[in-house]
């Protein structure tokens, strides 16, 4: 670098010495003044050229230098230089797929076509197509909806009834949307992006679940119905020693924006991993939001130390219902299953009391900021078989009416919202679907403080483009597009609303090419004898 001022230096002096001599001699001469300056501006622009060629030459040596005395990259000492395009293009390849390369079906974890519906709606903006669907119908486990020859008229059609979540509360909640906004947390998420969602949920009538970060102040500047989630951490609802403190967690409850608790068990992306907060991103509001100290890693535990069976599972979610008074419920990922089944049956013995007041299915291709790849890819069931799995086993144990089933995982289309009230769902919620309504482009960097449109950054610079005010228009503009979309499907079905799909309404492609009704490969499950006395009552 030395080397590089100093010759730059030495070249800024030269110039500036012959063009202060040309100002000396010019007054005793009869000088064409334009000609003269035209002139000094192409010597200049000369000089500056031979100056970047230089400048040029002399990075290529010093790299060419270090690639080949540097031991520690086989490519680049065998290759110098040369080497090093390997990894740019490497680095530029996910740009240029996304934009130049991948079909409209083809990206993952969102394609084009759902990301591109997603942004249109956000925006109110028209999304019909023309000419035909780029979607590929003969792929095993692709879902055709069955129209019916019949279809509802739109004066026929009526809104869509709610559910009630925790009968027996002393405070249900009736939530008022068949999407909501699944959890995600402040830190996780920017400021803005916070304030985004919080507003875009009220003017959507749709809750806002916090994510296992606490609540934060703009989680409630927009007033909306919130979900506050307790992680394995318990952060904002926990003591000096990591575990439950009821006067704080009595003291959310207090606040009439929230509506339910969500003792988060596992999620999608990393079931059975706990979190790391780094101790630079500590910093006090942090600290102050969910009650850690100021500058100290936190480490969020794998799963709840207290919760090691599943009677000690219905244990601490009685014992959250209790302080708060609200209805409370479990999110996990399904991999086995055998648990709930237990479970269903020690609320039996118990007493339907016990039991959670809903459960969110996530599914093990849900996604985080940053998971490892071993659990990312490989572990936990995909929602496509684990909603219909528990809902099967709560219909085998008479509990389906006490106990919602919440679905989350993928579901950003119209078409996939559907697929999960036909799958026996009593309310859809999304995280991904949300941050696309905030103007996410997928780009991947959520985990590197480097998001370009600000969601999931906490640099300043980057959060400028994300203006809360507008995109919380684009998170009503999404639900209602969600909400329409649907409500084409169901009608086209035959039914009224969304609540009303089943099972036999969708269609499921098999291996043969041929498509069987979603009744028949989850067929209707029949409750245990012993039980059935209780659903009838």
């Amino acid at each position: 670098m030395r080397l590089i001022d100093a010759f730059a230096y030495l070249s800024a002096e030269v110039a500036g010495n012959v063009f202060s001599s040309v100002l000396k001699v010019a007054p005793m001469m009869d000088v064409d003044w334009l000609g003269l300056f035209t002139m000094q501006g192409l010597n200049v622009l000369l000089s500056l050229f031979v100056l970047a060629v230089g400048l040029f030459a002399l990075v290529i040596v010093i790299l060419f230098v270090v690639d080949v005395v540097q031991t520690k990259d086989a490519v680049r000492r065998n290759y110098p230089v040369i080497g090093r395009f390997r990894y740019i293009f490497s680095t530029l390849g996910e740009f240029f797929r996304q934009y130049f390369f991948a079909m409209d079906r083809e990206e993952m974890p969102f394609n084009r076509a759902e990301r591109e519906w997603v942004d249109r709606s956000s925006k109110g903006h028209d999304n019909t197509v023309a000419f035909g669907s780029t979607q590929n119908l003969r792929p095993v486990g692709t879902v055709i909806f069955v129209n019916c020859p019949f279809p509802t008229l739109e004066e026929d059609a009526c809104p869509t009834p709610n559910v009630v979540i925790g009968k027996g509360c002393p405070n249900p909640y009736e939530p008022q949307s068949i999407m909501n906004i699944s959890g995600m947390s402040y830190g996780a998420l920017s400021k803005p992006a916070v304030r985004a969602l919080s507003k875009g949920a009220a003017m959507a009538n749709c809750w806002l679940n916090t994510g296992e970060g606490a609540l934060a102040p703009w989680h409630l500047e927009g007033n909306c119905d919130v979900v506050f989630q307790i992680g394995t951490a318990k952060y904002g609802v926990r003591d000096l020693d990591g575990k439950l403190d009821p006067v704080k967690l009595k003291a959310i409850a207090d606040l009439s924006q929230v509506k339910m608790f969500e003792l988060k068990m596992s999620q999608g992306a990393k079931p059975g991993k706990g979190g790391i907060l780094p101790a630079a991103k500590v910093t006090p509001e942090i600290s102050e939001i969910r009650g850690i100290p100021v500058g100290v890693p936190s480490i969020s535990p794998n799963r709840h130390p207290e919760i090691d069976n599943v009677g000690q599972l219905l244990d601490f979610l009685t014992k959250i219902r209790d302080i708060t008074g609200k209805p409370t419920g479990f999110k996990t990922v399904v991999g086995a299953y055998g648990w709930l089944e237990r479970m269903c049956e020690e609320i039996h013995r118990r007493g339907e009391a016990c039991g959670p007041d809903f459960i969110t299915i996530d599914g093990g291709d849900g996604g985080t900021g940053a998971a490892p790849m071993a659990l990312m890819d490989h572990v936990g069931l995909p929602l496509r078989e684990a909603l219909p799995m528990v809902v099967d086993i709560l219909d085998k144990y008479s509990l389906r009416q006490r106990i919602r089933v919440i679905a989350s995982g993928k579901l950003i289309i119209p078409a996939d919202v559907a697929w999960a009230y036909c799958a026996g769902a009593d309310v859809v919620v999304s995280a991904r679907g949300f941050m696309f309504a905030l103007g996410c482009i997928q780009s991947m960097k959520c985990n590197k403080n480097t998001c370009p449109t600000g969601i999931t950054t906490h640099d300043r610079r980057l959060q400028r483009g994300l203006d809360p005010e507008d995109k919380a228009v684009r998170v009503k503009n999404f639900v209602d597009g969600i909400r329409k979309g649907v409500g084409t499907i169901a009608h086209s079905c035959g039914v009224k609303h969304p609540r009303a799909l089943k099972r036999y309404h969708c269609r499921i492609v098999q291996e043969n090419g041929r498509s069987l009704p979603m009744d028949v490969v989850y067929p209707p499950v029949e409750a245990l004898v012993q039980y059935r006395v209780k659903e009838a009552v």
